[in-house]
């Protein structure tokens, strides 16, 4: 072999040429160290050359982000065969193998495996950061690729997993240490005895198991959900079994790497800082750790211990359990007697168990599944195997059930118990059933006389107000309920849905008071918004919600499903949108990358759309009032609703604005002539659309920027930059691919915040604006709350600066 390779040597030193920024090592090249070559892809995402880790002086060949100037290497070809020096050469040769050389030894320091043999072989660098041998002639004949060697990275587009037919195995491998990339101890992957699950092993030693793939996710993986930075699955069929993503956006860099201490990290690349902001790990905290609890034992983080058994099973050693050894797991309270009949107990919210010692079949239905199960007595639980709709299918377990841990949401599994134990449960089931419809039958009974009284009372005080001209709040309110028109929802379900209000369900806090998030009975998602006590929003605003958005129907409107109105508590049920609302994205360093030009224009044109609406094709003409990027809501499309109605006023006829002496929303919305003077408009809401655009152009906030020093806020800095035709300064650098119809709705939004509202356009000139762009734009005036001096060299800063033009906005929020 060697005299061979020698041969080839002298070839590299007469008439091979070096490969030079071009994605393609051809056999008439080499890259060599020497020469700092590499090879860089087609788009320029990934770069292929020599390298040394951290403080080491060794040379390896690897794969680098190219566009990243901290070098992020997510593929090593030598990582277990370093050189020593600068003499290596990379190089294909005939009939088709790729070599790493030492061109000072003439020894083989690394090769490709490929066992194909063809003409014109070459090496192509893919913008996925996968480097392919092909052949020239056929380039879909893939004869070897990176992508089914890694090291410690998984990159979007690889498979994870096993091919049946060839017996090969794609999985990763950590690294020794940030200086050494050689193979350390842990690897992740794929498991596929039993049900496949994904793994994370210290050599042997299974560190942690993500529980079994159940159509939706791997069923412990809390934080592997839908979302809008990249898609997943799994792939099961005869010949193979792999695990993979898929970016949504081609500007994203993400990566999943397996740490040196075993830890697998999803990174994700901010634009914004310059730097790899953590995603998710596994583990996340002690309950991902393999078998924690033991056998039948389930783990919850949030309680002290973080052990216990399942319902009607007890710890196997109780006095290891209290001293906190869990490892023996829990046993049956009564044993098994298959002979005599068992039964199945279900247990909910759960990640299903280890899945090695398991049986699956996709066709079954869960009635089949338990039958099959209850028929052999080795069978100890049995689950559906897929939840993405409804639940198809049977996953069975044999042996005892492990790796269980409380998660939300979870799954149902149905574990094999004693008979006595079923019929115990049935009796107190019955018992209790007779006992609460005797007590549910007492109360309504009760509510029904008190109901009578209270309806006799009421009308008899309508009378008397009706008679003296007062009102009485009481009755106001049982009216508003009349004029809602909407589901009203009882106290318990949403108590129910929301888990009694926990922090975990908590989405955020605004005027009106907190929102949480809700899980109805039939797996449907709601956000609810709980008046808070101390909210200076009260009774009124809260019927103004609800009667303005009750009679509104739009595609970019929030969608309001019911209400609910006990004692003093009042309550706002609402469609639940997966990404929240727009500031928690546009401000977020790390998410605001997903915001790529056609989806903020989408957004914009959205929200224009919802407004035209609101102001000239609803029934009633709606003002909103307290328009901004928090009450801009993104359902999983990043669709935009306009949400928050409580500050709304509603008109009818060809009325179009009015006065108030109770100036409500909030600064750095409001359009002058409202803050200063109490007057609002549709032309109100246009200004507060004109600064969410400069926000969603630019990825600033408005009320946190200042141009130092001249003291210019963020309407004058964008003016300013207009008349300058320096708008690009404005644009987040990540859009500057977009230009025209970026400087197009700058524009635009300009014209929306100009100083007085005649100037101001309507919302449906401004969709057509923004639609069409054969409409001519006028120049735009002065914006409101405009400050001017002489202005040199542009300066950001988050700096807050005084704005002398505004004054006091009272129960400004």
């Amino acid at each position: 072999m060697t005299t061979s390779f020698g041969l080839c040597l002298f070839l590299l030193t007469t008439s091979f040429i070096s490969a030079h920024t071009n994605d393609t090592i051809f056999t008439s090249q080499v890259l060599r160290d020497n020469h700092n070559d590499t090879l860089i892809s087609s788009t320029g995402a990934f770069a292929l050359g020599f390298f040394s880790p951290g403080s080491s002086k060794n040379r390896y060949v690897g794969i680098w982000y190219n566009n990243i100037q901290d070098k992020t290497v997510v593929w090593v070809a030598n990582r277990d065969d370093p050189l020593t020096d600068r003499s290596g050469v990379l190089l294909v040769i005939q009939p088709g193998r790729l070599l790493l050389l030492n061109n000072a030894t003439n020894a083989t320091i690394w090769s490709a495996n490929i066992s194909s043999t063809v003409h014109a072989p070459v090496a192509r660098l893919l913008d996925s950061g996968n480097l392919v041998v092909v052949d020239a002639n056929d380039e879909t004949n893939i004869l070897w690729q990176s992508f089914d060697y890694p090291t410690d990275t998984f990159l979007p587009g690889m498979k994870i997993g096993k091919n049946f037919v060839s017996g090969h195995q794609v999985y990763l491998s950590s690294a020794k240490s940030n200086d050494d990339p050689e193979t350390g101890v842990f690897t992740y992957q794929i498991d596929p005895s039993g049900y496949p699950q994904s793994v994370i092993k210290d050599g042997a030693i299974v560190r942690c198991k993500s529980g079994p793939w159940n159509g939706l996710r791997f069923s412990g993986s809390h934080n592997l959900v839908k979302n809008i930075i990249f898609t997943f699955g799994l792939v099961i069929n005869k010949d193979q079994v792999y695990y993979h993503y898929t970016l949504l956006n081609d500007s994203v860099y993400m990566r999943f790497k397996l740490s040196e201490s075993g830890e697998g990290q999803r990174w994700l690349w901010s634009y914004q800082t310059q730097n790899w902001l953590l995603y998710h790990t596994i583990p996340t905290d002690n309950c991902d750790i393999y078998g924690v609890c033991g056998a039948y034992g389930v783990c919850n983080p949030k309680t002290s211990p973080y052990c216990t058994c399942l319902n009607k099973f007890e710890p196997y050693y109780p006095s290891r359990w209290d001293a906190d050894d869990f490892s023996n797991g829990c046993v049956r309270r009564t044993p098994l007697n298959c002979q005599e009949g068992d039964g199945f107990l279900k247990y909910s919210g759960v990640k299903l168990p280890d899945t090695q010692h398991s049986w699956s079949n996709a066709s079954m239905s869960l009635e089949e599944c338990r039958v099959t199960c209850s028929k052999n007595c080795s069978c100890t639980a049995y689950a559906s195997l897929n939840i993405s709709n409804g639940e198809n299918g049977c996953l069975l377990w044999f042996g005892e059930l492990v790796n269980m841990r409380e998660i939300s949401p979870g799954q149902d599994i149905y574990i094999r118990m004693a008979k006595s134990e079923i019929e115990v449960g049935s009796r107190k089931r019955e018992i209790l059933i007779v006992t609460l419809s005797v007590v549910i039958a007492t109360v309504l009974l009760g509510l029904s006389l008190k109901l009578l009284y209270s309806l006799k009372s009421d009308h008899q005080l309508q009378e008397r107000n009706y008679a003296t001209g007062g009102l009485r709040r009481n009755y106001h309110c049982h009216q508003s309920r009349e004029d809602m028109d909407l589901p009203m929802l009882d106290l318990s379900s949403i108590i129910k849905a929301t888990d009694n209000f926990s922090v975990e369900n908590k989405l955020g806090e605004g005027g009106f008071g907190p929102v949480y998030k809700g899980l109805l009975e039939d797996g449907g998602a709601i956000a609810v918004k709980r008046l808070s006590r101390t909210s200076h929003q009260g009774v009124e605003e809260f019927k103004n919600e609800v009667i303005c958005i009750a009679k509104l129907q739009h595609r970019n409107l929030v969608k309001l499903l019911g209400y609910c109105i006990h004692s003093e508590e009042m309550m706002l049920v609402y469609e639940y949108l997966t990404n929240k609302s727009l500031d928690l994205i546009l401000f977020d360093p790390t998410k605001s990358i997903l915001l790529d030009w056609p989806r903020r224009f989408n957004i914009i044109n959205g929200i224009a759309r919802g407004l035209m609406y609101l102001h000239q094709d609803s029934r009633l003409r709606v003002i909103h009032r307290d328009l901004k990027t928090s009450n801009i809501l993104l359902d999983s499309d990043m669709n935009p609703k306009i949400s928050d109605f409580g500050l709304a006023r509603t008109f009818g006829g060809n009325e179009t604005g009015a006065s108030t002496d109770r100036v409500v929303g909030t600064y750095g919305y409001m359009s002058p002539e409202y803050a200063g003077d109490g007057l609002f408009s549709v032309k109100s809401d246009v200004f507060s659309f004109g600064v969410i655009v400069l926000e969603i152009v630019s990825g600033k906030r408005n009320r946190r920027f200042c141009y130092l020093e001249e003291e210019l806020n963020f309407l004058g800095y964008a003016w300013m930059l207009n008349r300058e035709e320096r708008s690009l300064e404005l644009i987040e650098p990540c859009l500057t691919n977009s230009c025209n119809d970026v400087l197009r709705s700058i524009h635009v939004a300009l014209l929306c915040v100009q100083q007085h509202p005649d100037d101001r356009p309507t919302m449906s000139s401004v969709v057509q604006m923004l639609s069409n762009h054969a409409v001519l734009l006028p120049q735009p005036k002065h914006p409101g709350f405009f400050i001017q001096r002489e202005m040199p060299e542009a300066n950001w800063s988050t700096a807050s600066c005084t704005n002398r033009s505004t004054t006091s906005v009272l129960q400004a929020r």
